[in-house]
């Protein structure tokens, strides 16, 4: 199974995981998986609908939100938002590398209620540098 990387008790991060992670994941106490990987990004991966259909079979709720090269978006931003809200417990986001979901949390997180200074401390305690995006998740806190 990929390294799960938690950040906090509400997200943990990982690189792509398999279908058969999904009941591993469950029994880990998640309750809902975000994938931010686009489909055919990579030759091999497992499809979205795979991954869904394995988290759905296990109780779990999950959301796609694909992240390209293209960057983030504010509809991508806060669809991350609206799932972390919506999930009663853990979330798992995934995506190639962990990444991505670890930037799109903090910019979700930012632009919801997160101090920089803090989603900074909490993504680099779990290894993810996210200086590139320090002025996004200014601009979103808004000078908190």
């Amino acid at each position: 199974m990929a390294v799960i990387r938690r950040i906090d008790d509400h997200i943990s991060v990982a690189p792509q995981i398999q279908p058969g992670d999904v009941a591993e994941i469950a029994a880990a106490g998640f309750t809902a998986i975000v994938n931010n990987r686009p489909d055919d990004e990579d030759a091999g991966q497992p499809a979205g609908a795979t991954i869904r259909a394995a988290a759905e079979a296990a109780g779990l709720s999950y959301s796609e939100i694909p992240v390209t090269q293209a960057g983030f978006s504010h509809p991508q931003i806060d669809a991350m938002a609206a799932a972390l809200a919506a999930s009663p417990g853990p979330v798992l986001a995934y995506c190639r590398s962990g990444t991505r979901s670890c930037n799109l949390w903090a910019l979700a997180a930012a632009k919801t209620d997160g101090h920089p200074d803090t989603l900074m401390a909490k993504a680099a305690a779990t290894g993810y540098d996210l200086t590139g995006i320090r002025p996004l998740l200014d601009a979103l806190a808004g000078g908190r």
